[in-house]
Formats: C-alpha cells, structure tokens, sequence
C-alpha cells in the first residue's frame, strides 16, 4: 500500500506505547489526539508561557495538505484548557525536520484556578488533514530547517 497521508511515532518516542490516532465515528472529521506523557498545566499568568503537551506523533500528507490540530469541545469547560494559538498548523514540511522528527504538541494555557493534570494516554485533541491552495503568483521557495516555530517572524 502506498502511502499517502497518516500518522506515525516520532523518533525519541518509539518505546513509549504511544498509540496511532483513529476517528471515532465513521463521519468524524478529526482524529483523536492522545498524550504523550502526564503532564500538569498550571493556571494562567501575564508571565507564563504556554505548556507544549507532546503527542509523541508525526504527521505525513501529500504535497497541498497541512494537519490543523484543534482543541476538543469539552476541553475549555471541563478541564479550563484552550489552545493558546487558537488553531495549530502542521505544514508537510515539518514531517522529519532535524530538530524534532515533526513531531508535534499542543500548546495549552488553563484558564482555571487550579492545575489540570493531564495523564499519559488521555484524549486531548483532534488532528484533521486539509487542502490548501496557493495564489497565481505564488513564488515560495525556502525550505524548513528546523523544527516549531522555524518559518521566521517576517
């Protein structure tokens, strides 16, 4: 079988049972993202940055896709989560890069006034393969070096 898009465990990862993401229901869109590790996510501060929760997961797609990984409904109400970039994207390029394999995390700021303990296996988020499009004078040519957050500020 050819591959095409899916999941696979990043590299620094291999022996810790991490398991592939499935859908839950034959029309989900998303596929379920569990963690890596326990995890504790203190309650927000002007000063605090956000807490980067790993999946132990890389992500590969075909050329005109990107992974968009999202916070699960139920994460802002009942554990005080939310994604501190409101949406994440995984560009193809990010698959393999030196610095972490691809492999990539949640980034959570808690919003409540105790801490949110997150356990080794536990749903977290939902990851969704997407097509892009790119305009008629599009004239991208870098390429990706390194890992999270690597593309520059300009």
């Amino acid at each position: 079988m050819k591959k095409v898009r899916g999941f696979e465990i990043a590299k620094g990862f291999e022996d810790k049972e991490i398991n592939l993401p499935k859908r839950s229901t034959k029309f989900s869109a998303g596929y379920d993202i569990e963690a890596a590790e326990d995890i504790v996510i203190k309650p927000y501060s002007i000063e605090k940055k956000p807490t980067i929760v790993p999946t132990g997961l890389k992500a590969y797609m075909p050329d005109d896709e990107f992974l968009m990984i999202c916070n699960r409904s139920s994460n802002p109400k009942k554990r005080g989560l939310v994604l501190a970039n409101g949406v994440g994207i995984v560009d193809k390029d990010y698959y393999g890069n030196p610095d972490n394999d691809g492999a990539f995390g949640f980034a959570f700021i808690n919003i409540k006034d105790e801490d949110c303990v997150i356990k080794k296996g536990e749903r977290i988020g939902q990851a969704i393969f997407q097509k892009f499009f790119i305009t008629d004078d599009d004239q991208a040519t870098g390429e990706r070096l390194s890992g999270f957050g690597s593309t520059g500020t300009k």
